[in-house]
């Protein structure tokens, strides 16, 4: 006879699960005679895996590690990219012939100004599609969450789609206003290992094992 709850096998004519506590069929039965007292008392464990089996949640640490990862992937590539529109813009020229006590109102130039403009957004969705292409990818991770076997999902554990990844970038810039980087280090210590980030796009971080 096997438990209708937990699947465990107990002996026959028990009254209740010796694991889980749930009363029997026998025990449930209209007429069956009960002969058993009150089943122990059973607290289940808190759960550590999540509803996808072989997963876990990724703590702060593996989480701080891939950050650092991605960061010196991304300064590097950013770096790049800069380069090729200092080059392109003519703001190369620009800076080539600047004399040697330059006024003040060289730098407020339309042409100056707007090659500082397209250096910023173009530095800015670089790191942005990195991140957003990447989670919502069939990798489901930046090159540092791949290289500690880390994913990013939905509260399902789903994968996520390429607006719930943008919208997890973009609430990175809400954590970061947070003082003492407080909205990161809750990954740490909340009940699914959330960082403030992942609250606000319903994401979670998970490690394969």
């Amino acid at each position: 006879m096997f438990c209708s709850g937990c699947g465990r096998a107990i002996p026959e004519g028990s009254a209740f699960c010796p694991q889980c506590g749930r009363p029997t069929i026998a025990a449930a039965s209209p007429g069956a005679p009960v002969s058993v007292a009150v089943p122990p008392s059973y607290i289940p464990p808190a759960p550590v895996v999540p509803v996808a089996s072989g997963l876990v949640y990724a703590g702060f640490w593996l989480r701080f590690v891939a950050y650092i990862i991605d960061s010196l992937i991304v300064s590097i590539v950013v770096g790049l990219i800069i380069l090729i529109l200092v080059f392109t813009t003519g703001l190369a020229a620009f800076l080539r012939h600047l004399p040697e006590n330059p006024n003040p109102d060289l730098f407020f130039q339309g042409t100056f100004f707007v090659a500082l403009l397209l250096l910023c957004v173009g530095a800015f969705a670089s790191v942005w599609l990195y991140y957003a292409c990447m989670e919502s990818s069939r990798y489901q991770g930046t090159l540092g969450k791949m290289a500690l076997g880390l994913i990013v999902t939905d509260m399902q554990c789903r994968p996520v789609s390429f607006a719930r990844a943008s919208g997890r970038f973009f609430a990175k810039l809400i954590t970061g206003l947070i003082p003492l980087f407080i909205g990161y280090i809750m990954a740490g210590f909340t009940e699914k290992k959330q960082a403030l980030h992942d609250m606000i796009a319903s994401c979670l971080v998970l490690r394969r094992i």
